[in-house]
């Protein structure tokens, strides 16, 4: 992988950490925008280096989803399963796929192809295969609404 996609990979894993934060503890944006910038992206925290994150790829998924987020929210629940509601998933797996909604819509200039691979990788950081095909599928029906 270049550089430059590390950075991008890193971003987005970093984000849907921020979101699963924002969603927990209604964390202030310029603070938690801050605290990330600051202290985990690129930081080594209790022995684990994190990788360094391309910051403004970083701040625009995170910004992103939070002006969006009711309209990613709408999107995200009419693909879903009959019967399945956005509260019944896991709150790191809403993150990944409100991160994921957002690339899709705002970000044309990234192939859906890799928006919809890079955040099945995010899944696979939390979740087993099974969850990660889950977010291929969702993602693959967004992309079909969205592009």
């Amino acid at each position: 992988m270049k550089p430059s996609s590390q950075k991008r990979a890193a971003a987005r894993l970093a984000a849907v950490q921020a979101l699963y934060q924002l969603a927990m503890e209604s964390t202030p944006m310029a603070s938690l925008l801050d605290e990330f910038h600051r202290h985990r992206l690129g930081a080594e925290i209790e022995g684990d280096q994190y990788a360094d994150a391309e910051v403004a790829f970083f701040d625009a998924i995170v910004q992103g989803v939070f002006a969006r987020y009711e309209e990613i929210d709408a999107l995200l629940e009419e693909r879903l399963a009959e019967g399945w509601k956005l509260e019944r998933l896991d709150r790191t797996m809403h993150q990944i796929l409100r991160a994921g909604t957002w690339e899709l819509m705002a970000r044309p200039d990234i192939p859906t192809a890799t928006a919809i691979s890079e955040y099945v990788d995010v899944a696979h950081a939390f979740f087993e295969v099974r969850e990660a095909k889950f977010v291929n599928g969702v993602l693959d029906a967004v992309s079909k609404a969205v592009r």
